[in-house]
């Protein structure tokens, strides 16, 4: 039985007593997720058993949390009448015998039937129909129904996510989503997740999805990630391509909650509170340590005299806190909902905070019979957060903080920080932290509003209105102590920062949906008008009287006055069209049909290319439906689905394909200068959207009535058209460069899911699920007939002095993400490094010439493997996440600046600087800094991401519905071989792997949190 049931008999209404106090017995079971019933029963009286006279029974109905549900209908099984629950959830019913059964039925939850047996009331809890509502699946402009999608598309809903303390929306559904990397690479508060679907498919452009929020573009912080309700991932070309130039990195849409139908207004406040620790430090010398080198006389030990723990003087114990408070009601015609959100987050790092506020009101009403529906989102954010020049935080902190020499005291007798200017790129971490001053300050607001008409019950005209304005204010200053002055002169710096963008989106559709026999057919017809227009302010200047103003005086700096200081700004302005069709069939849902075609037009597209046309179709087949399968019970379903779709990806700047003006030079004439007006860029009418083909296979089946759920998919996706930009011949050109489309590169994978419910008994659930994706990619061409890479191959990435060399080269036939160097295979006998020369033979670095580069690794992982489990047993619930990469390489640059012997001239080493290499003997004290395979780590790793423990206090009383309480650790333990802090390093642009010297510590997260439903 599903439900939770409170039957009360006659006798007790004849009686009334105080619950408890008379001894009354009280029957218990409690079964969580795919429900049960709650009994509590008195026994009734065997003279009103035998009368069987009419008599009245009513009753309470409510969610599993306590909510009344209003509209749910309660009839008696083979008899006539029936009744509804009012907005309390109580009902009353006369029934003419006590043998009957009670029926109740609401949309979205599983009907109840419940044996009357002489009682008087019966209060029930109904049960969501998880699976009913799974079947519900947002995408392109509209709903599906699972069981009639042919395109690979993922849901995750909110009761799946990942629990615990989250940055934004994409750490919800991490490991949730076969073929979606979800990369957390550091524990700063201001980071989003790096996001990666089905591998790198461009160049020069954005590898983000499209992020739609209830209809409108944003981003994956635009929400409250405590505010969103489901999440669905477009995955194929099939499924994307009516988002047209914006759907080839995949779409993900977000869909906040929303008011419900028949409920009563409710309350829920959830309230965390969160810790982190550094998951590693890396194992540098200490201060006694160090002097044992000095005493050596190691080449730059110097002993200063002090024992600081530089790491520790820039690091905090945070305490991070998130509330989230929501409203929500609905009556016949309207719902609501009022959301606000308050989160207050500290980094490990001194000086990194995130402070954001998102306040959301949504009001849905319907009139006219249903005929007319108004929809109007306000919503938005607040931030605030300390930042260094650049908006971010400063990286050089971190890394003066691991490597200034141990020995150097903070301050100098005289109360200054120490500096010692002599040495290059070395700075005092203390005082670049205390020296400076920054504070960026973003407020959003977005307005949307929709309006739908009914004429007919088949047919729905939507329009969409909708604004969303960003405004960002930023300052930034450093006092004539900093580090700036003491190395550069600059006697106090400041800069002031502000940009604004604004976005208008207007779409009218028309959906039409029509059942006739076994045939169902539903059309989108759409138009999609967007504008942007983004503008910017900047300034910097030095040499200011006085440290009392921060960033608040720009004018009192002198290097404006005389021509030093900076001032620039900017505005770019861009539109996006489009038309699209969709139509969509099914026979019987056993046959089914999806095709669609968007054409758009961008005015960031060249004069030849203003408009591409982005068609899909897609097919599927319910074979369980069919007469054959029919008395398998084991086979509970069984679809295969096939789709082909085309995508593009716009230029993410404006004005590419155009000739453009610059005013920024000047000419010395006749003793003065003079500005001149100059084409900044050479145009390109042809420049146009790159554009991705992909086929998707798939195949879904579940066994044993679903307890074993699957997804297969198989994609092949070519993008072609890459936007790069290539040399060019001057003349004709003005310049020896153009951004143009000539490249093309291939995708190819597979993405696995399985979901388990292995154990389904009344008082203990497990579920348990796997997610697995590989990907291989290939660059196919880096040029056409117009445009050539002669040497068929281009450098990424690039490590900064005393190396100065590309990490990664991207070449033709190759995958991106290659390292691209020298294979170190020995050291000789006086500790310099020796390679493998192009012709495979060893030679000394010393001797290395370019050619002898080779590739030394690869920095995208080939494999991912997540491992998903819930369990439940009675009140308490535990989620165990677990996730890992493989096969994959890591250049560890701390080691590669912090083993060299070498960098004792600049500061300090870690423990293993002085350790044999290959066996043989440390390295030589005049060995260079050098990029070698060495450094070239394998990153495979498999964590236990996050853990969640919670308790569900069984209240029952008349203001608080439900109480959950729970703790939660997130990044707890990493399985791996690299010896940096983390091996989950960055996977996007083209030099993916590289562990960065400057990057912020990761994380261990610790989280106590309540949840409270009034």
């Amino acid at each position: 039985m599903n439900g939770i049931i409170k039957l009360t008999m006659a006798s007790q209404r004849e009686k009334p007593v105080p619950r408890l106090r008379k001894g009354w017995i009280c029957f218990t079971l409690i079964l969580c997720f795919l429900g049960n019933l709650i009994i509590v029963a008195t026994p009734v009286s065997a003279t009103e058993m035998a009368m069987g006279m009419q008599r009245g029974i009513s009753g309470r109905v409510t969610d599993t949390d306590g909510q009344p549900l209003q509209g749910v209908t309660v009839s008696v099984a083979g008899a006539n009448g029936h009744t509804t629950t009012d907005a309390d959830g109580t009902y009353s019913l006369d029934i003419s015998a006590d043998d009957g059964t009670l029926v109740f039925s609401f949309l979205g939850y599983v009907t109840q039937e419940i044996a009357v047996a002489g009682n008087v009331r019966i209060d029930v809890r109904l049960e969501g129909d998880q699976k009913a509502l799974e079947e519900v699946v947002v995408v392109g402009y509209g709903t599906q129904r699972r069981a009639e999608i042919t395109s690979a598309v993922a849901s995750v809903k909110s009761e799946d996510f990942v629990k615990g303390s989250v940055n934004d929306a994409a750490q919800l559904i991490r490991g949730k989503v076969p073929g979606l990397a979800v990369i957390t690479t550091d524990g700063n508060p201001t980071a989003a997740a790096q996001i990666n679907l089905r591998g790198i498919a461009t160049l020069n452009a954005s590898t983000a999805p499209l992020v739609i929020i209830d209809g409108v573009p944003g981003s994956l912080t635009t929400v409250a990630p405590e505010d969103i309700e489901s999440i669905d991932v477009l995955k194929d070309g099939s499924a994307a391509a009516i988002y047209g130039t914006r759907g080839t990195n995949g779409v993900i849409l977000i869909t906040t909650r929303k008011g419900a139908a028949g409920k009563a207004p409710s309350i829920e406040l959830n309230s965390y509170f969160t810790t982190q620790r550094i998951t590693r430090e890396l194992d540098f010398l200490t201060a006694n340590e160090y002097r044992e080198y000095v005493n050596q006389n190691k080449p730059g030990a110097t002993d200063y005299g002090s024992d600081t723990y530089w790491l520790g003087e820039v690091m905090q114990k945070p305490i991070s806190q998130v509330y989230n408070l929501g409203i929500s009601g609905a009556n016949e015609n309207t719902s609501y909902v009022v959301n606000l959100n308050y989160r207050s987050l500290n980094g490990i790092m001194l000086e990194s905070n995130n402070k954001i506020l998102y306040p959301r009101v949504e009001v849905a009403h319907k009139m006219f019979d249903g005929k007319l529906k108004l929809n109007a989102n306000l919503g938005g954010s607040q931030q605030s957060y300390s930042a260094f020049d650049g908006g971010g935080y400063r990286g050089d902190v971190y890394r003066n903080a691991i490597y200034l020499n141990p020995t150097q005291p903070i301050k100098n007798p005289d109360g200054s920080y120490s500096e010692y200017v002599d040495k290059t790129d070395y700075a005092n971490p203390v005082s670049l932290i205390k020296n400076s001053d920054g504070l960026q300050q973003t407020t959003q607001l977005r307005a949307v509003g929709t309006i739908t008409y009914s004429p007919i019950s088949e047919l729905d005209i939507s329009l969409l209105g909708a604004r969303d304005v960003i405004n960002n204010l930023a300052g930034y200053s450093e006092t004539k102590e900093h580090y700036s002055t003491v190395h550069s002169g600059k006697n106090g710096y400041a800069a002031r920062g502000t940009h604004r963008t604004l976005e208008d989106l207007v779409e009218l559709t028309a959906t039409y949906k029509k059942k006739f026999g076994m045939h169902a057919v539903t059309g989108l017809a759409g138009y999609s008008w967007r504008a942007n227009d983004y503008q910017s302010f900047y300034m910097q200047n030095y040499d200011f009287p006085t440290n009392d103003y921060s960033f608040n005086s720009m004018q009192s700096g002198q290097a404006l006055s005389r021509g030093q200081g900076v001032q620039n700004s900017y505005r770019s302005q861009n539109k996006l069209i489009g038309y699209f069709v969709r139509a969509n069939y099914s026979f019987d849902e056993k046959y089914l049909l999806m095709a669609s075609i968007r054409r758009e037009g961008s005015s960031k597209f060249g004069a030849n290319h203003k408009y591409g046309n982005f068609p899909a179709v897609s097919v599927g087949w319910n074979a369980k439906r069919e007469q054959f399968l029919a008395d398998y019970d084991a086979i509970s379903s069984l679809k295969l689905r096939a789709g082909y779709g085309i995508t593009g990806t716009e230029p993410a700047n404006p004005y590419l394909s155009l000739d453009r003006i610059n005013f920024n030079t000047q000419m010395y004439v006749n003793g003065q200068w003079i500005q001149t007006i100059n084409p900044s860029s050479n145009a390109n009418p042809d420049l146009r959207w790159e554009r991705k083909k992909e086929l998707n296979l798939g195949l879904e089946f579940g066994i044993f009535n679903d307890m074993v759920t699957a997804t297969i998919d198989y994609y092949n996706r070519t993008t072609s058209d890459l936007l790069f930009n290539y040399p060019v011949a001057t003349p004709p050109y003005l310049y020896n460069n153009v951004t143009a489309n000539a490249a093309s590169m291939e995708n190819k994978g597979l993405e696995v899911g399985v979901n388990i419910a292995a154990v389904r008994k009344t008082a203990f659930t497990w579920n348990t699920q796997f997610n697995y994706s590989t990907n291989k990619n290939r660059i196919v061409s880096l040029s056409d007939k117009s445009f050539q890479l002669a040497s068929g191959y281009f450098d990424a990435g690039f490590l900064a002095e005393p190396i100065q060399t590309p990490t990664s080269r991207v070449r033709i036939g190759q995958p991106v993400g290659n390292f691209f160097g020298y294979k170190s295979t020995d050291i000789d006998d006086d500790g310099h490094w020796v390679i493998m020369g192009k012709d495979g033979e060893a030679k000394s670095i010393d001797d290395a010439q370019a050619d002898d580069k080779q590739v030394i690794g690869n920095g995208l992982p080939k494999h991912y493997l997540a491992w998903n489990n819930s369990f439940a047993y009675k009140n308490f619930d535990l989620n165990i996440t677990m996730r890992g990469a493989f096969d994959f390489q890591i250049l560890n640059t701390p080691r590669m600046w912090y083993e060299a012997p070498v960098m004792m001239t600049r500061g300090n080493l870690l423990s293993t600087a002085y350790d044999d290499v290959y066996g043989k003997r440390p390295l030589a004290d005049n060995q260079s800094v050098s990029y070698v395979s060495y450094y070239v780590e394998n990153g495979d790793y498999w964590k236990i991401d996050n853990i969640t423990l919670g308790y569900t206090l069984p209240l029952q009383t008349k203001y608080i519905k439900n109480v959950r309480l729970y703790a939660s650790g997130s990044n707890l333990f990493t399985i791996t071989g690299y010896s940096g802090i983390d091996p989950e390093v960055s996977i996007l642009g083209l030099a993916p792997g590289v562990d960065d010297r400057n990057r912020y510590p990761a994380t261990s997260t610790y989280t106590l949190g309540a949840f409270f439903t009034f």
